[in-house]
């Protein structure tokens, strides 16, 4: 009986493992009208957030209709070390945003047309010592002139503000960088903010 008890508690502590490298990503998510509306999280000694800002520069998830709005993530270095990014993280779901009707979502595209336009066709490599942030800030609706440093070309697309509704926008996280020419990854992480224009 002692026996038969052990190899089912051995059977049983076997599933919970398998069950638990088999989870979900960690999802980071934001709902329309929560106080503090930043995702801040630390992985690795890595700090990301991503918000979006309205147009006085704050983090919000409510915006009047016309209103423009920006994407903003960023990634900090806590390490001791200096790291270097590459910013092939950014794919094509990168700030896409979805019009959010029942249980449809609707494509409503992105702030961006292509990407590493102020450089050169491949990702980028960016040096980022302790405690220096890299950022990536861009406007829904863009005009040549309020472009921030970014690896992002907004000025070929000519967006309209969202109309009034729910929104979402989200992306999956596959951060690589490098310590001492060592690679690292952070993955498996998905932000996502859900948002309203009233």
């Amino acid at each position: 009986m002692k026996i038969k008890i052990l190899k089912l508690s051995v059977i049983i502590l076997l599933f919970s493992f398998i069950s638990a490298g088999c989870q979900k990503d960690d999802i980071f998510e934001l709902d329309i009208g929560d106080e503090n509306a930043v995702i801040q999280k630390e992985v690795n000694g890595i700090e990301f957030k991503f918000c979006l800002l309205n147009e006085q520069g704050e983090p919000s998830t409510i915006f009047d209709e016309g209103e423009n709005f920006t994407f903003q993530f960023s990634f900090k270095n806590l390490k001791e070390d200096t790291i270097i990014v590459t910013t092939e993280f950014v794919d094509d779901e990168f700030f896409r945003v979805y019009q959010v009707i029942g249980t449809e979502h609707i494509d409503k595209g992105k702030p961006w047309s292509g990407i590493w336009c102020d450089f050169s066709l491949t990702p980028q490599e960016l040096v980022i010592s302790k405690m220096d942030t890299g950022i990536i800030s861009i406007p829904w609706t863009v005009d040549r002139g309020t472009m921030s440093y970014s690896p992002l070309c907004s000025f070929k697309t000519k967006k309209k503000p969202l109309n009034i509704g729910r929104y979402q926008t989200s992306f999956d996280l596959n951060f690589h960088y490098k310590i001492d020419r060592k690679e690292r990854i952070i993955d498996d992480l998905k932000f996502k903010i859900n948002f309203e224009i009233n």
